[in-house]
């Protein structure tokens, strides 16, 4: 992102989840009361332009991944929760107390958290913080006292220390999203950031999507690869980092975790956007989800 100024792709990203809520047919893959709300004032116009991509399969297509990769890792957190709600006592332990939402964006989840016992953390950079703040405020959308903000400049600043002072446990139980950011950063800051997360409680997990290297997609996904890249680098946030199945599996394992799923466009068109009576599919190779799991 640039400097002193709110992330350009946050907004993007929030307008997709919004426009889903509006124009898509039920059943919602993600449905998320706050998406419009929360959204700055002025973004009507673009949002209106959503029925019209009904005519362009990437517009569509690059709208159903936006929601589906944040129902997965809602549902993720919602898996570990139900697993804690029916045990009691030692087997208990290790299920998740915390939900981790690092480059939060706009994203609602902590405002609309059903879960009493959870305590929600967002790291962003403190300029997209004090935008997002001020979303909120001119939304009259409530910062419950289970909300933490975690304002980060990665330039400047610990993950791990802004953590700890925003009261973050490192001895409980998270579940941590990262979405929307990995393929923005140098494999340095991808290390340096698994490793400070590894310093999390045992059964920690995190959920992060990622992308597959240009040479692996096929001639018209490397024409889309190549006309998103030259977009987002536009705006000052260009794409950097890229990993094959086996090449994540060796980095994350290196970094102190273990991949439990990798899922591409098949597996989660299966699990979320099967038998819809509308175009929300996912198309491609390229973008992918994980799943890793802190030992």
């Amino acid at each position: 992102m640039i400097h002193a100024q709110p992330s350009r792709t946050a907004l993007r990203v929030a307008l997709r989840r919004a426009s889903h809520q509006l124009f898509d047919a039920e059943p919602l893959v993600f449905r998320d009361p706050l998406a419009v709300k929360i959204l700055p004032a002025g973004q009507w116009e673009e949002l209106s332009r959503t029925p019209k991509s009904r005519k362009r399969p990437f517009s569509a297509a690059l709208r159903a991944w936006m929601v589906t990769r944040a129902r997965f890792a809602e549902d993720t957190l919602a898996a570990r929760h139900e697993q804690g709600s029916v045990l009691q006592g030692p087997a208990s332990q290790g299920l998740a107390a915390q939900y981790l939402v690092l480059g939060a964006g706009l994203d609602t989840f902590a405002y609309r958290n059903p879960y009493s016992d959870v305590q929600v953390f967002e790291v962003d950079h403190p300029a997209t913080q004090a935008w997002k703040q001020e979303c909120l405020a001119n939304a009259d959308i409530t910062i419950p006292p289970s909300m933490h903000f975690v304002p980060v400049d990665f330039e400047r600043d610990s993950l791990v220390d802004q953590l700890t002072a925003a009261g973050f446990r490192w001895d409980t139980p998270t579940v941590i999203a990262w979405l929307g950011v990995v393929p923005y950063l140098t494999s340095e800051a991808f290390r340096t950031t698994m490793r400070a997360l590894a310093q999390c409680a045992p059964g920690t997990e995190l959920v992060f999507d990622y992308a597959w290297p240009r040479h692996l997609l096929n001639e018209d996904e490397q024409r889309q690869r190549d006309s998103i890249s030259e977009r987002v680098a536009q705006v000052g946030e260009p794409f950097q980092l890229f990993f094959s199945e086996q090449e994540l599996a060796n980095e994350v394992a290196a970094c102190g975790w273990k991949l439990c799923e990798a899922l591409g466009s098949s597996d989660l068109n299966a699990r979320y956007l099967s038998d819809r009576s509308d175009d929300l599919v996912l198309r491609g190779d390229s973008a992918r989800l994980a799943r890793v799991e802190h030992a």
